[in-house]
């Protein structure tokens, strides 16, 4: 009981101290006129896809700008080099561990590579992992979660944290529902039982279904002049 009690302790302060350095964030990115997102799912639901379709589509429509976060390589930010925005990389292994998630600290350290006075909307590509990124803050406007429905229905109750405190979430691969045995309104009921009504789009990176309702959702987003 008090090593548990210790641990929540540790918590909670690492918690706080994120919480001021994402606020400090925050202010940065309000001062630059930036939209933030927050982009989260588990490793190979897609963010990455996605967001080349995405990318493609708002090219001169909408001034984009990327932070692609992952523990090692730049194999995601290569893929999106292509598209010419505002981008940059941040590994969480040299000099930050290793961490299965993007903090405030992170972020931060990323950003003077950034133009932001040029950028509308931010997208922040979190590490992929279904738990740890949900914890932490990083400054953004909306949280976009990314679901494969190779995952399984249960996940938002097996794992609720990063479904409720998503502001959106794009139900993607629905192109491969044919293969599987997926219950997409199960997954749908029990999304809703841990975010009642929260946002969602069914998308498909292979396809193109749902990328215009995700790129009008994005284009909604951008700043007042």
């Amino acid at each position: 009981m008090h090593r548990t009690a210790v641990k929540k302790v540790v918590m909670e302060s690492v918690l706080d101290a994120n919480d001021a350095l994402a606020q400090a964030n925050r202010d940065r990115f309000d001062t630059a006129g930036n939209y933030v997102i927050n982009m989260m799912s588990s490793p190979g639901a897609g963010k990455t896809a996605l967001l080349e379709r995405t990318l493609e589509k708002l090219r001169g429509k909408l001034r984009l700008g990327v932070l692609e976060g992952d523990v090692q390589t730049t194999l995601d930010a290569d893929r999106l080099a292509r598209f010419h925005v505002p981008l940059v990389q941040v590994n969480t292994d040299p000099g930050f561990g290793g961490e299965c998630h993007l903090d405030a600290n992170m972020v931060r350290s990323g950003l003077t590579e950034l133009p932001l006075d040029d950028i509308d909307v931010l997208v922040i590509e979190n590490v992929g992992n279904l738990v740890c990124p949900a914890e932490f803050k990083v400054g953004e406007d909306a949280r976009v979660m990314v679901y494969s429905v190779t995952e399984g229905e249960e996940k938002p109750l097996k794992y609720p944290l990063m479904f409720r405190s998503a502001d959106l979430v794009l139900v993607n691969k629905v192109d491969l529902l044919q293969h599987l045995d997926f219950d997409l309104d199960l997954f749908l009921a029990n999304l809703d039982a841990v975010n009642p009504g929260v946002e969602r789009i069914l998308t498909s990176a292979r396809t193109g279904k749902g990328v215009d309702e995700w790129c009008s959702w994005l284009q909604s987003r951008k700043p007042l002049s």
